[in-house]
């Protein structure tokens, strides 16, 4: 039952966090009419219960790259692409997480000297 919590809880945050940052990426990379949220949450949400799955059989090096290519394969049949643009979403996705995740970190920096 724990687990279950446990993966009920990942899907939603991870469906909360990754889902906007892969359809932004996904709507500059492939346009609206392939890169729609409703997508996007469903890549995340098979994204994450498939990987947890696979995690079970695989471990170390051998899971990671199979839910790279996952990840990869969910992105380029729901944003109707290439592989490579399913790479270029990606990698897009995770360069604005980084930028968005820094600069909240540095407003959340600069609010605390005025406490």
């Amino acid at each position: 039952m724990t687990h279950l919590n446990f993966l009920l809880i990942s899907i939603i945050a991870n469906i909360i966090i990754i889902s906007p940052f892969l359809w932004l990426s996904g709507r500059a990379l492939v346009g609206k009419e392939k890169a729609k949220f409703s997508d996007a949450i469903l890549v995340v949400l098979l994204g994450t219960i498939i990987g947890s799955l696979i995690g079970v059989f695989f471990h170390g090096f051998a899971a990671s790259i199979v839910q790279l290519i996952l990840w990869l394969a969910l992105i380029k049949h729901f944003f109707e692409c290439g592989w490579l643009q399913a790479l270029a979403v990606s990698i897009i996705a995770v360069i604005i997480f980084a930028f968005i995740a820094i600069t909240l970190g540095m407003i959340g920096l600069s609010l605390i000297v005025y406490l």
